[in-house]
């Protein structure tokens, strides 16, 4: 039965109650990887069974980042997420075709990453695209991968583990399953080594999504939900492992606290680029290794200097028509050098 508190919330079309899956209070936090909350992957991809992945929905405020644009933007550097009116170079492109979006999509999304963040250098290096039917038909894009339904999970991309070590992968060649194969030569890598050996001892590297609707119609269904990286803590994180055959993957997954601060922008279209940090080196969190978050300090206080992630998740608007038409979107992975 709906609360009081949340029948007032969905009256404001500014605001929404949401629901999100965390995990259980008594999941064990961590930021380094201890085998407690995981997942398997056999030799083919598919899931080969879960440890410790106990999750618990929480109803949650979601606000329309929009009417805030003016008085209170959101941005990349300070809460983990930035719109940007970003219409198609080619609007034509279609996205269901593997060879465009990495030949011409992903050097467009390179350049709006690269111009947003005021970086040396940006180059995409991953994308998925998403939508709940296209998940259900296991439609697949044409020469690329499987369709993946939207994410109701809060999380983020990478870890104080996995950040770095994806920024050291790039300076290999990819594999056959990198979606970026096809754009390099046989035997050759993203990064320069030397370059990225000395970014990791000394610089400072970022992971940026470029997030895209590409569907004709603005995003009614599974609309994304976006976390204020100012008010999480250390303590909200939990290492998700993901153990492939060959090697092991890392997700920080959430528990909730009340403080979390969640936005969302309604009505996305295709000629908006929503930017969301997946990782910055030089956020508080990174650069403490864990032992200070993007969160207020003990005075209240926000560290100085950019956050380091965003949480996110995928929700359900209670707004949202019966009717409404099925999200597609597309995420693109940019790698950022600074100086």
């Amino acid at each position: 039965m709906e609360s009081e508190t949340a029948k007032d919330v969905n009256r404001n079309d500014a605001t929404r109650i949401g629901s999100f899956q965390y995990l259980t209070p008594s999941v064990e936090h961590s930021l380094y990887r201890n085998g407690k909350v995981l997942t398997r992957r056999d030799k083919n991809g598919s899931d080969a069974g879960t440890t410790g992945t106990d999750l618990q929905a929480y109803e949650m405020p979601v606000h329309d980042a929009r009417p805030l644009e003016a008085a209170a933007r959101r941005t990349l550097a300070a809460n983990g997420f930035e719109l940007f009116d970003r219409p198609l170079a080619n609007p034509d492109l279609d996205f269901f075709d593997h060879g465009q979006v990495v030949g011409t999509y992903y050097p467009e999304c390179a350049e709006i990453v690269r111009q947003a963040t005021g970086a040396r250098f940006a180059a995409a290096f991953d994308h998925n695209v998403r939508s709940a039917a296209g998940k259900k038909s296991e439609q697949r894009i044409e020469g690329g991968q499987l369709v993946q339904g939207p994410a109701h999970l809060v999380h983020g991309d990478y870890t104080l583990t996995s950040a770095p070590q994806r920024l050291a992968d790039l300076t290999k060649p990819p594999g056959a399953n990198d979606t970026l194969a096809s754009l390099l030569s046989n035997g050759d890598a993203l990064l320069d080594g030397d370059e990225i050996e000395r970014i990791l001892d000394h610089g400072r590297y970022a992971i940026i999504n470029l997030w895209r609707n590409i569907a004709p119609e603005p995003v009614a269904s599974h609309p994304l939900a976006l976390c204020d990286a100012a008010s999480v803590r250390p303590e909200d994180l939990v290492v998700f492992e993901i153990h492939y055959h060959d090697r092991i993957g890392e997700n920080y997954f959430a528990k909730h606290a009340d403080g979390h601060q969640w936005y969302f922008y309604p009505a996305l279209t295709r000629d908006e680029a929503l930017l969301i940090k997946q990782w910055d080196s030089a956020g508080e969190l990174a650069r403490t290794k864990g032992a200070n978050g993007d969160g207020a300090n003990g005075d209240g206080a926000a560290p100085e200097g950019p956050c380091t992630f965003s949480f996110h998740s995928a929700f359900e608007d209670p707004m949202t028509p019966e009717d409404a038409p099925e999200r597609w979107s597309i995420e693109v992975r940019c790698i950022v050098l600074y100086d």
